[in-house]
């Protein structure tokens, strides 16, 4: 007899075939806009005009009761009405009025809603109302973005379903961020900083889809190399740590999480109505499960650019400075430093060799001080020695543009080194025009590259936290010796008690102690 095996069940799903359904979001055949109007300056027009504007290989559908066409397309009064099924439905009307376009949607068969209308459980007990009727229509029908977002871009297919002014260029980093504002601002940063994207995504309050419906989708998308997200609150923990965990084992996962002090959390909930939660049992929990945390925009996205470019990571926080010039490589020492990296001891083999052929007065210590008149060939010797050093596990390269300088044959003579050695090797050409044919230069070589020392120092203890954070993931706990008895609790209940009975709801150094080898722990 032969068994069929449904792919809804989880255990027989390995390719995550049921898991996500989101095909008709990311790439719909068919758009309707519930809410689309000419009014100039409208979230509607601006909805409806992004979608002409931007072909994305689908049909667009305008939703519009006292409209008989909208922008030039024919409109519907209700989705009811479009006599064609429909993929996505983008809904952009007052909050109290979703919840009926949500249950037509399900009536017609939506697969999927962006729900970009605000005043849900941001504005209290009505607006959580309003979400629990949305659930109750949807809940394991068709799948939700939002609400109160800015909605969502697949570059590479031209699908732009926001209200953004422009279109995101296409690349390889998915973006994902929980505030709207904060995805047009990023967007207008890419631009001149030639960043692309696979995908861009305001994900709003999180009614369904969460972080990891999104992190693993974007886990199997062939466009997405490395995952940015802005985190006002992680909502379902749960899904977010298992999917992190599983992608970041292959995708560079680096968070920006916003809310670390009390006015700031209380900030975030009344944006988006949840709490932030505890940021130091979020640190935890992003360092167990491979993913990385910053501080910065600028560092989520050199993160993300470094990541791209290097595929080679730090194995321990040991780095090697060579540098024209004594300023800048204390600078970047001091960076180091302050974030929790180390400067490489130089094995003695090390000094003996520059000994052979640097000036008498180099630093004979790390950073490499090579003296301001090093020529393309000083620092080749110098990076081709010191990248064997034993005690180091990354090298960092300064380049001040001084008379005897040369930025772009030094970066010629540098690339193909950086590019097959074993250790990751990061450069900072300081200055303006000068410097920059060398710097595009080594970007083509992949090799990253910055202008300030200090952060390209800091980006490397980025590079080695994350490496050792994935090794965290590999990890399993040591399980104790077999006792020959189980635990001594009887210990335990009395250590408990003496504490409750002195007044105390913290236990010594000494309690603590006890309790644990109570329990075989060492």
């Amino acid at each position: 007899m032969i068994q069929t095996i449904q792919t809804t069940d989880p255990t027989y799903d390995i390719l995550r075939a049921e898991r996500q359904p989101l095909t008709s979001i990311f790439a719909p055949e068919s758009v309707a806009v519930i809410g689309a109007t000419d009014r100039v300056g409208s979230v509607g027009r601006t909805i409806l005009w992004n979608l002409m504007s931007n072909p994305f290989g689908g049909t667009i559908f305008p939703v519009n009761p006292k409209r008989h066409n909208v922008l030039g397309i024919p409109a519907y009064p209700n989705i009811k009405a479009i006599p064609e099924p429909i993929d996505l439905a983008i809904i952009a009307i007052p909050a109290p009025m979703v919840p009926d376009a949500v249950r037509d949607c399900v009536e017609v068969g939506v697969k999927g809603a962006i729900i970009i209308s605000a005043g849900f459980k941001e504005i209290g007990p009505e607006g959580i109302e309003l979400e629990q009727q949305i659930m109750a229509t949807a809940k394991g029908k068709m799948r939700l973005i939002g609400p109160n977002c800015l909605g969502l871009m697949n570059p590479h297919s031209g699908l732009n379903a926001t209200f953004a002014s422009t279109m995101a260029n296409p690349g390889n980093l998915g973006f994902i961020s929980q505030s709207g504002a904060f995805c047009t601002a990023v967007l207008d940063w890419s631009f001149p900083e030639n960043v692309g994207f696979s995908a861009f995504i305001s994900i709003g309050s999180m009614l369904d889809l969460d972080w990891g419906d999104l992190i693993y989708y974007l886990g199997d998308d062939p466009h997405t190399k490395s995952i940015v997200i802005y985190m006002e609150s992680i909502g379902n923990a749960r899904s977010f740590l298992s999917a992190a965990r599983e992608v970041a084992l292959t995708k560079p996962i680096i968070v920006i999480k916003a809310g670390q002090t009390e006015a700031a959390a209380k900030a975030a909930a009344s944006h988006t109505g949840s709490l932030t939660g505890s940021d130091e049992v979020l640190n935890a929990a992003f360092r167990r499960c491979g993913v990385l945390r910053v501080n910065r925009i600028s560092e989520l996205f050199n993160m993300a650019e470094v990541m791209a470019k290097q595929p080679r990571l730090p194995k321990g926080p040991r780095l090697t400075i060579i540098t024209n010039a004594g300023g800048p490589g204390v600078l970047a020492t001091d960076a180091l430093i302050a974030t929790g990296g180390e400067l490489a001891p130089l094995a003695e083999e090390t000094i003996a060799q520059l000994n052979e052929f640097l000036p008498t007065h180099w630093s004979h210590a790390n950073p490499i001080d090579i003296l301001g008149d090093a020529d393309p060939e000083r620092y080749r010797k110098t990076l081709e020695v010191a990248i064997k050093d034993p005690n180091t596990d990354g090298l960092l390269v300064i380049l001040t543009p001084q008379a005897m300088t040369d930025p772009t044959q030094t970066a010629e003579q540098l690339k193909h080194y950086a590019q097959t050695a074993k250790k990751p090797v990061l450069a900072s050409w300081m200055g303006g025009d000068e410097v920059t044919t060398g710097e595009t230069i080594l970007n083509r070589a992949s090799i990253s590259t910055y202008r300030y020392p200090d952060s390209a120092a800091k980006l490397f203890n980025f590079m080695w936290q994350y490496n050792y954070n994935l090794q965290g993931i590999y990890e399993t706990p040591l399980l104790a010796q077999e006792q020959e008895s189980g635990p001594n609790c009887s210990i335990v209940e009395q250590i408990i008690k003496n504490a409750q009975d002195a007044g105390r709801n913290i236990l010594t150094e000494s309690e603590s102690k006890q309790i644990l080898a109570a329990y075989g722990i060492p």
